[in-house]
């Protein structure tokens, strides 16, 4: 990893704080996530504080701080969502996983993250599984759901 960030930093100009938001985009591709090191590396070669860094990340749905596992499950819970269900869709995603959003499988295979909107606001609850939409997710289709996950998994 720490020669991928070299790779990736020194295609930015040191103290150019107005690329933050590509490199941390470059970082994530390379990694499948934004560490701590990548944050702390990035705040000394633009001249930003670690916390400004964080800051604005956590700000942007799009970063992730935390290795996603081969499956990552975005599950959406803004206003409309909420107001639809997917709080009752998050905890039964928790349950059959036996993880938090923001956490990874001890074997790999699959994270949980909470966002704030995906945008599809009309069709909610959504899910995005990788880059697939899911749209208007009940709890009652979330075993089901990550049964076709695993034998996919398993036969990959």
């Amino acid at each position: 990893m720490a020669a991928d960030l070299d790779n990736i930093l020194s295609k930015y100009k040191q103290g150019r704080r107005e690329e933050l938001i590509p490199l941390l985009q470059d970082i994530q591709e390379a990694d499948g996530y934004i560490s701590e090191e990548a944050i702390v590396r990035v705040g000394s070669h633009l001249g930003l504080s670690t916390t400004k860094i964080f800051g604005l990340a956590t700000f942007y749905d799009q970063f992730r701080f935390f290795p996603a596992g081969k499956i990552h499950i975005k599950l959406c819970n803004g206003t409309t969502c909420f107001m639809n269900g997917s709080k009752a869709v998050i905890d039964k995603f928790r349950e059959e996983l036996r993880i938090e959003p923001g956490q990874t499988t001890r074997n790999g295979n699959f994270s949980l993250e909470t966002v704030t909107c995906m945008g599809g606001c009309y069709h909610g609850p959504v899910i995005m599984i990788n880059d697939e939409y899911h749209i208007h997710v009940q709890p009652e289709q979330v075993p089901e759901l990550i049964r076709k996950l695993k034998y996919i998994i398993d036969n990959d």
